[in-house]
């Protein structure tokens, strides 16, 4: 079940429902580096700057944790871009954490969330305030028919999807679990680290979009990175779409 914005969700279904979340059959997400950028090119989506909350300092020694987005500022971007306002805290928190030198907007991070899964909202599902969705979602099995990869599952992999033969792509950012190993992130401090808590899937995908230092700044570099987490140009083109509406609707 989707918040509010009916007029956007209307919007990008009629444009990205072909390929949105797990209606993408084709996908191969997060899976591995593509060898070839993208062929065609998008401007630089730019997105507002989240705004912190006031915490009071770390005592000397400390970690410093994770970074608290201003609720009041999560309260208005929700209501103008339509994304939920636990999707939005995810994202915005995931832009607060990583290297401010990648310049990954939480625009973009949210254009993936629409496209993979509606921001965990996904066939009714309700993303609940700890950033987990009402139901799990899981991707096809990855069992090479078609036009996805074959990928057998393990011992560990199958713990996340319950398939004994195939991995899925698990949870709200669609991680494949050998991926979710290398880029697995504890995005909300929790102490865990899941694929289906969306403060964590977005934090993952934050680093890896920002892994190979593409400029983020430059169309080339920002659907390089985007390319690199699903090896389609549909994908890229979706992605744009939502991130550059996303970002129209809160500047």
């Amino acid at each position: 079940m989707l918040s509010r914005p009916v007029r956007l969700i209307v919007l990008l279904a009629a444009g990205l429902g072909a390929v949105a979340g797990l209606g993408h059959v084709a996908s191969v997400t997060v899976l591995a580096r593509p060898d070839l950028p993208p062929t065609a090119q998008h401007a630089y989506v730019a997105a507002p700057v989240p705004a912190r909350a006031p915490v009071a300092p770390a005592p000397a020694g400390e970690p410093v944790g994770v970074p608290v987005v201003d609720p009041a500022w999560v309260s208005a971007h929700a209501e103008a871009s339509g994304v939920p306002e636990p999707a939005v805290r995810a994202y915005a928190a995931a832009q607060l954490a990583v290297d401010n030198r990648c310049a990954l907007g939480w625009t973009t991070l949210a254009g993936i969330g629409w496209v993979e899964s509606q921001h965990g909202t996904i066939g009714g599902r309700v993303i609940a305030a700890d950033g987990h969705a009402s139901r799990r979602i899981l991707g096809p099995p990855l069992n090479g028919r078609g036009a996805v990869a074959a990928i057998p599952a393990t011992p560990e992999s199958s713990a996340w999807h319950g398939n004994p033969r195939w991995d899925h792509a698990v949870g709200p950012m669609q991680f494949i679990p050998s991926t979710w190993e290398t880029w697995g992130s504890d995005g909300d401090g929790d102490g865990e680290a899941d694929p289906n808590d969306l403060d964590d899937a977005a934090l993952a995908a934050a680093r890896y979009l920002c892994a190979d230092g593409h400029d983020l700044t430059t169309g080339e570099g920002w659907a390089a990175a985007v390319f690199a987490y699903n090896h389609a140009q549909v994908y890229v083109d979706a992605v744009h779409a939502a991130a550059t509406s996303y970002a129209d609707r809160t500047t």
